[in-house]
């Protein structure tokens, strides 16, 4: 019952950080105007990673895309190939967590291929939500370097001094859905050792017995099988000197020969 509550509830927080990362992505706000030092302005500018907004004081909102990817950074263009592999994975690990649930029964399916597919699926989602976290950070990084190359031309005194942009409300859910895909795929790997059978944990091992099977007779000597090298020559009454058969073997006189 706990498995299945596990798999259950990693499938859901799951769900939730895919979710976060497409809305993350899609959002304009990735960075916006810092409005420190003018509190009072008739233009608001945001920039997301497919476009660039300006809001008026009116209420009138004027967006534009980026045209072409070749004038922008390279750093901005990783970020959006980190966004955009974690959303692939996401969904990816969704489709096949659906199909690896317990609760979910198709055609004869095992429990063994139940928690390979867990298991998959918690990979995914443990990678998409570690290139979620990347993304963002990456993005973040860029903000606080402009941040502060912006303040320091501001306070040089140079005349065309840019804006100055902080963190956007699109951060902050990427960041929080990447954990939320994090947590879910490490839920689900651990949810994978309660799906495997018990049998294919303890593997017995076999012990076949001694291909050389040695006969014991009871008498007061001990009679060798036959494997055994040469022995020496006992003397004494009543023994001779084992004589060589045909085969190549000794043959040892019985007990009885000696009556």
């Amino acid at each position: 019952m706990s498995t299945t509550i596990c798999q259950v509830m990693g499938f859901i927080v799951s769900s939730l950080g895919v979710a976060g990362c497409i809305v993350a992505t899609a959002m304009d706000m990735w960075s916006t105007q810092d409005l420190y030092d003018n509190p009072v302005t008739a233009v608001f500018q945001y920039q997301g990673l497919w476009r660039s907004c300006v809001r008026q004081s009116s209420g009138f909102t004027e967006c534009r895309p980026y045209f072409t990817i070749l004038g922008l950074p390279a750093m901005f263009q990783a970020v959006r190939a980190l966004m955009i592999v974690g959303i692939v994975l996401g969904i990816l690990g969704l489709l096949v967590c659906i199909f690896a649930l317990k609760c979910i029964r198709i055609g004869n399916m095992e429990d063994s291929a139940k928690a390979n597919m867990t298991l998959t699926s918690g990979i995914m989602f443990i990678v998409a939500g570690l290139c979620a976290i990347t993304g963002v950070s990456v993005f973040a990084n860029m903000l606080v370097t402009n941040f502060w190359m912006s303040t320091a031309n501001m306070y040089q005194g140079m005349q065309n001094v840019q804006n100055r942009y902080t963190f956007g409300s699109a951060l902050f859910v990427g960041w929080v859905a990447g954990g939320l895909a994090l947590v879910g795929g490490i839920m689900m790997c651990l949810a994978c050792r309660g799906l495997i059978p018990e049998e294919s944990r303890y593997k017995a091992v076999s012990y076949n017995a001694s291909g050389r099977n040695i006969s014991y007779r009871t008498g007061p000597y001990k009679v060798g099988s036959g494997y055994e090298p040469e022995t020496k020559t006992r003397k004494g009454a009543g023994y001779e000197e084992a004589a060589r058969s045909e085969d190549g073997r000794r043959s040892y006189p019985s007990k009885y020969d000696y009556v």
